[in-house]
């Protein structure tokens, strides 16, 4: 088995508050089984809104009904890695320590294993939520960046052609970011740039953030906006994780920012990817078109609903009939990804939903791996 290299420092090189719990993304279906995880997630101590603990690989012994292409032709756009690194950091209880082993048995060469079963050839790899948690600054925001871009890195170089990496930024440091920009383009020829929904209650579309999309406005970046969990909203319904509806509703609050302050129209170069078939998005869309205030018409200039059409979206776990209604109401089939949100949901959710849907010949190819192909000429054969 082909390794990654390791992470050479643990959670002390971060303080005493690192990661903290976010008990949010759901790892399986059934209630026994969230209870177990959120007994597990009370031992872990207090991660910051938006990490993620990996937890579907407990799926991986259970047989699937997978829709596997005899020659795997799929590009997963939505596809995490952990490195060693971030696996560790989690507070005082080390993940390697728990009681699942599942939830520590996630490998490079485990997700390739998955990826043929599931008929992909490549995918792009970001780390759990697409971004670094806001409550880690400083040095330790830039470390745990650096570490977890170069571990995908040596993924791709390990398994050629099976991989591509979106790296993460130190949002909250825009020069930082800049030079990590820099760097994972450079030195590490990544093939686009994560990012989150929300950085310490600041939306992407802050003005903070404005040289750092500039800069990949230049580069013609690829962006991947991953939701999180702002820290406003993580416990509105006591009891329920809140990726469940949370998520959704923040890509609607990220597209928006992005609207109002005009960084579609500024950056019209950037291709932006957001997940889960738009969560809220297409329900929202019109309803925000009808509302844009005309004072902010500079945001949007040839309307709401023709900035969103531009916007690429990936179907992970969002392939069902009502999510995909919406969607291709709302954006033609040239702006849909294929993506799977491995290793936190199982594959086969996409899989099965998006066989299932019944799209025509074409628009599945186009969406397996057409519309990505224009995204990563790259991975051309």
């Amino acid at each position: 088995m082909k390794n990654g290299r390791d992470g050479n420092f643990g959670a002390k090189a971060f303080g005493e508050k690192v990661l903290g719990a976010d008990a949010d993304h759901p790892w399986c279906c059934s209630s026994a089984a969230h209870a177990a995880r959120r007994q597990f997630l009370k031992s872990l101590g207090a991660l910051g809104a938006g990490a993620i603990l990996p937890g579907a690989i407990g799926f991986l012994a259970q047989p699937e009904a997978r829709a596997a292409a005899a020659k795997p032709n799929r590009i997963d756009v939505h596809h995490h890695h952990l490195s060693p690194t971030y696996k560790k950091m989690s507070g005082p209880t080390r993940l390697t320590q728990r009681s699942d082993p599942a939830l520590s048995n996630w490998s490079p060469a485990l997700a390739v294993e998955e990826m043929d079963k599931a008929g992909i050839a490549t995918a792009m790899l970001s780390i759990a939520t697409g971004g670094v948690p806001a409550n880690l600054a400083g040095e330790a925001a830039r470390t745990l960046t650096r570490d977890s871009n170069e571990y995908g890195a040596q993924m791709v170089r390990d398994y050629p052609g099976r991989f591509g990496l979106f790296a993460s930024l130190p949002m909250l440091e825009p020069e930082a970011s800049l030079r990590e920009i820099e760097y994972a383009f450079t030195a590490l020829k990544a093939d686009g740039i994560a990012l989150m929904t929300d950085y310490g209650d600041k939306r992407p579309g802050d003005p903070i953030f404005a040289p750092v999309f500039e800069e990949l406005n230049r580069r013609k970046a690829v962006v991947f906006v991953h939701p999180t969990t702002p820290s406003c909203c993580g416990n509105l319904l006591p009891g329920v994780p809140s990726s469940w509806v949370e998520y959704d509703f923040d890509t609607t609050r990220a597209v928006t920012s992005f609207l109002v302050n005009a960084t579609f129209a500024k950056c019209p170069d950037v291709r932006f990817i957001f997940t889960h078939s738009g969560g809220t998005v297409p329900v929202l869309a019109k309803r925000v078109a009808d509302m844009f205030p005309p004072q902010m018409a500079a945001g949007a200039p040839n309307g709401v609903e023709a900035e969103i059409k531009k916007l690429y979206f990936d179907i992970a776990n969002g392939a069902n009939p009502s999510s995909l209604a919406a969607l291709t109401k709302l954006v033609p089939i040239s702006q849909l990804l294929f993506g799977t949100d491995f290793p936190f949901v199982k594959m086969s959710i996409t899989v099965d939903g998006f066989r299932e849907h019944g799209f025509p010949a074409k628009d599945v190819e186009a969406i397996n791996n057409g519309n990505a192909l224009r995204l990563f000429p790259r991975l051309r054969k």
